[in-house]
């Protein structure tokens, strides 16, 4: 037979899941370290294969399928050589594609390789998973709104050991493997680091054989398609699922309903039952994750929703009222339509909301069943921590927390102390940002009344949570107390619950006589956002909540309790995910030292045990070994060993080999062929055509302006205006050829950051058609920029800028993969540039701007007037509103970065403050550059010094420090 059918299977979505493997996978051989994976036999045809002839597949295949089974290749005697794998190819192209039998053209090649090559994923799955259930171990799993996986088919053949035969098989089908694979769309489940950095340590997870199972969401259209135009950038929908996706598995035997709205009533004995609203299913899909060169396939499970067909109303159908009748469908499959739903409008938010509920609420009810499951008929639940850990990947999985509790105490009978317990024991959290919008809040009026039983849930963690401060901290000093309150709780500007409020009366009581104290909870220093659902808090708040008075048979004591009714009533996301986690890491030494200091400096006085940090990492195998196989041939070939796939240390070897001619020599040469295929996707994708002989440029992240990309274009602006000024001979003396590349998604709704995407497009429109330029400078904007493109563009970099405003970028990724390629780094003293550095060594990074600790002060001198502007700086915005690159009005764009306060003004992100210091380091980058030889040592150390930065290295130290969990081997 031609693949194995995956035999895991499960009971109703309500009951505990099952797992029996109907072929229990044993005796696997091994033939260079190859697992033979395949069920085809080796085809014994004579006829020519480059010509695909489905009538005689199909007979050969009945043929095949009619044989003795004993004559069947098993996977003992099996060898996955090409024309094993033709023949599996084949197959999948005749019965499994959704296109024309007659041909055999790169579609339809693509879904045949994959689907072929998931029947080898498949087996390892189960193979994987039954192991792991009949060892009962303890499983981590991930949770992350965003999985920016990029292409499969390369990375799983590559991790099977399988490109080779795989190349020569399409060779035999008349096909490319190059092209084959270039048909396969990036799977829009992601946008930025957040994404990428989940689907690298998915395949670290594999790759080094930890029990581990991601969850996350099924977006239809991803976040969008994005286009460049004449206006700048334009959004359409990326249907990447158009014509399905050989990856995924549709599990319709596993779905669970999720609730919103409805009322909470009392049961007896305290009990809660959330009852009526809307509901909802969530359906599960599977997509296999193999790890590199081990059998170990772990599994990313993402959910979709939609509603039972019963609720399709057929009789407002069959009247014309045909929205009515499908309402409730559509309303129930938007929950996955979009990433990132623009959330200016309150439908906006409510949506948002039900994602991550959806998130949260699907994959806690599967892990529940997973682990009764395994419990078999005597569940403990004082054992859960101890098998189960869930990581929040940012504060998107945040009600995880409420949720866990919830399903404890109503659906399984736990009370609140023992939930609360195990709660606390199982769930960590992943901090990603200081930014103070990504701290996310939302609207308490929202959320209770969406989901509210969570609400009642998170009020009592509030509660409690206070009391915990009080007793710390005590009454004595009221100022102290307030401070402690308006940084620490959970709810922000709502009032302290009755039994905090007679807690604090019991434990001191003060003399009629003297003066009313009060306890101030308005936070004037939070900029809260002025829901449309809050408006109207007012009069009602004011009356229940502005004072309490308590009175005594001996004196008369009063406590007033301040709120402010014209500001929204808040839940803060992040605090509930401190108090209700087991740990906070965060993502950089830099960052983690800020989360401690600064953003939850409150916290870490209190539980200092909680915080750690766990440097982010990028998976070796895609972004060195896949993506860039040319250099990755050299490191093999002067290492000795291509153990460094797995084990990153081993490029420190290179180190020594830094100044070795030969070494330079071959080094320079593959970075010129990988220079040619960016000049050649580039005229592809944007109709330049870039000298590949100058120096390659790069910045590719989100548009965001704490990321600089309006720096980086103004100091291509200043070196254009330069240039200009300069005779034809004098400028080719003074400058590098230089071509600027740029690539990154403004959100649809980030109004600035898309006028910068529209500013860059328009330079690069007015220079790259400059005679007087030529090839002097070169300004590209690659569109629609994902994995992809990142796997072009970064190996044929050569510099690459990381100019964030330090202390706000938490790590960065992108930086990491860009030094693992030999490309050396512009930046500054942010996110993980600062580590990057130290192992690159300060002589190979180009090192500019304000440190982290210098930026409020430099803010506070900027209000204060105290200011002056690099006179460059006012040249080159005195140059763009001089209209020469185009007639569009930068006015606004040019006047954020002017005037001393106001939003939207007074250069917030620092870019005229470190302007000079940009443009000094940027000629020190020219003259660098003017010395290959010199250039060339610098990349390669860049390489040699990026070992620490392998994703395998981060998930050591969270199975270790965090999940407590160890690789599990299959036998």
């Amino acid at each position: 037979m031609a693949a194995l059918h995956f035999s895991a299977t499960f009971r109703h979505a309500n009951s505990p899941l099952h797992y029996s493997s109907k072929l229990r996978i044993t005796g696997f051989t091994q033939r260079n370290s190859i697992c033979q994976l395949f069920f085809i036999r080796k085809s014994n045809s004579t006829r020519a294969l480059r010509k695909l002839v489905i009538k005689n597949v199909a007979s050969d295949k009945r043929q095949e399928l009619n044989e003795p089974l004993s004559q069947q290749g098993t996977l003992d005697n099996f060898v996955a050589d090409s024309a094993s794998i033709a023949s599996s190819i084949k197959y999948h192209a005749e019965f499994k594609t959704s296109f024309s039998p007659e041909k055999f053209e790169l579609d339809k090649a693509y879904l045949a390789t994959a689907q072929s090559v998931c029947d080898s994923l498949i087996i390892n799955w189960n193979a994987t998973y039954d192991y792991y259930e009949k060892i009962n171990v303890k499983q981590a799993y991930y949770m992350s709104m965003e999985y920016l996986q990029g292409r499969a088919l390369l990375n799983a053949i590559g991790n099977l050991q399988l490109s080779g035969p795989y190349a020569e098989a399409l060779r035999k089908l008349g096909q490319n493997l190059e092209d084959v694979a270039n048909q396969e769309p990036d799977a829009a489940l992601g946008n930025g680091g957040l994404g990428r950095l989940a689907s690298c340590f998915l395949d670290s997870l594999a790759t080094l054989n930890y029990p581990a199972w991601g969850y996350g969401l099924r977006y239809k259209y991803g976040l969008f398609k994005q286009l460049i135009t004449k206006d700048g950038q334009e959004e359409e929908a990326e249907n990447w699922l158009e014509k399905g996706n050989p990856w995924e598995i549709l599990r319709n035997d596993v779905s669970y309903p999720v609730k919103f709205y409805g009322e909470v009533i009392s049961g007896p004995n305290g009990t809660k039952q959330w009852i009526g609203g809307e509901n909802i299913l969530a359906v599960a899909y599977d997509v296999p994750i193999p790890g590199y060169k081990t059998r170990t396939t772990i599994n990313l499970r993402l959910w979709s929703t939609k509603v039972s067909p019963a609720e399709f109303d057929l009789q407002a159908f069959n009247t014309g009222d045909h929205a009515k009748a499908y309402a409730a469908m559509k309303n129930a499959e938007k929950v996955c339509y979009v990433l990132y739903p623009g959330d200016e409008s309150l439908e906006g938010k409510v949506l948002r909301l039900k994602q991550q509920y959806t998130l949260c609420s699907a994959s806690l009810q599967d892990i529940f069943a997973r682990f009764e499951k395994r419990s078999g008929n005597t569940v403990n639940w004082d054992t859960f921590p101890e098998k189960v850990v869930v990581q929040m990947n940012d504060t998107h999985p945040t009600l995880c927390i409420p949720e866990l509790i919830r399903i404890l105490m109503d659906v399984k009978g736990l009370s609140w102390e023992k939930a609360w317990d195990i709660t606390k024991r199982t769930v960590a959290y992943t901090n990603h940002t200081v930014l103070p919008e990504a701290l996310e809040k939302w609207s308490l009026t929202l959320l209770q009344d969406l989901l509210p039983r969570h609400v009642e849930i998170i009020r009592r963690i509030d509660e409690e949570f206070i009391h915990e401060i009080v007793s710390k901290y005590g009454i004595d000093d009221l100022d102290l107390l307030q401070q402690k309150l308006r940084k620490m709780r959970i709810l922000e500007n709502i009032e302290l619950p009755n039994s905090v409020i007679e807690l604090l009366n019991n434990l001191k009581k003060v003399p009629a006589s003297e003066n009313v104290k009060e306890i101030g909870l308005d936070d004037n220093d939070i900029k809260a956002t002025k829901d449309k659902e809050d408006d109207e808090a007012g009069e009602e708040e004011q009356e229940e909540y502005d004072n309490f008075t308590r009175e005594d048979a001996d004196k008369k004591t009063e406590w007033t309790f301040k709120v402010d009714p014209n500001l929204p009533r808040m839940v803060r996301m992040a605090n509930l995910c401190v108090v209700g986690g087991l740990s906070v890491n965060g993502v950089a030494k830099i960052h983690s030292e800020i989360v401690k200091d600064e953003v939850f400096d409150e916290f870490y006085k209190l539980w200092p045990e909680k915080f750690q940090n766990k440097t982010n990492g990028v998976t070796p195998r895609r972004w060195i070994r896949f993506c860039n196989p040319d250099l990755s041939n050299i490191i093999t070939q002067w290492i000795g060993t291509d153990d460094w796939v797995t084990d990153l240390e081993k490029l420190a070897v290179l180190r020594k080999f830094a100044d070795n001619e030969d070494l330079q020599l071959e080094w320079m040469e593959s970075k010129k062929r990988n220079k040619i295929k960016v000049a050649s996707f580039l005229k592809e994708k944007t109709g330049y055509v870039v000298n590949p002989n100058a120096m390659f440029d790069v910045q590719v992240k989100r548009i965001h302006e704490y990321k600089r990309q309006l720096l980086n274009i103004l100091g291509i602006v200043y070196r254009y205006k330069k240039m200009k000024e300069l005779s034809a001979e004098d400028r080719k003396q003074k400058f590098v050829p230089r071509v600027c590349i740029f690539g990154g998604k403004a959100f649809a709704t980030y109004v600035q950051a898309k006028r910068i995407v529209k500013f860059i497009t328009d330079v690069g429109a007015t220079v790259n058609h400059d005679p007087e330029i030529g090839d002097l400078l070169k300004v590209v904007f690659v569109p629609d920029y994902n994995v992809s493109v990142a796997e072009v563009l970064i190996p044929g970099s050569e510099l690459s800028q990381h100019i964030s405003t330090a202390g706000m970028e938490a790590s960065g990724t992108s930086n990491m993969k860009f030094a693992m390629n030999g490309c050396v780094l512009i930046g500054t003293l942010d996110g993980a540039n600062v580590e990057i550095r130290e192992e690159v060594g300060e002589d190979n990074f180009f090192l500019f701007g304000a440190k982290a600790n210098e930026i409020a002060g430099l803010r506070k001198e900027r209000a204060e007037g105290k200011f002056v502007s690099d006179p460059r700086f006012e040249e080159v915005k005195a140059y763009v509103r001089s209209g020469v690159f185009g007639p569009y009005n930068y006015e606004e764009l040019m006047g954020s970065l002017e005037g001393n306060e106001g939003y939207g003004r007074a250069d917030y992100f620092l870019v005229g403050k470190d302007f000079p210091n940009y443009l000094e380091s940027q000629e020190a980058v020219d003259e660098a550059y003017r010395d290959q030889k010199r250039w060339t040592r610098m990349s390669i150390l860049n390489t040699a010094g990026s070992y620490k930065f392998s994703s395998d290295r981060t998930i050591h130290e969270y199975a270790r420090d965090i999940w407590q969990i160890e690789p599990v081997v299959l036998p």
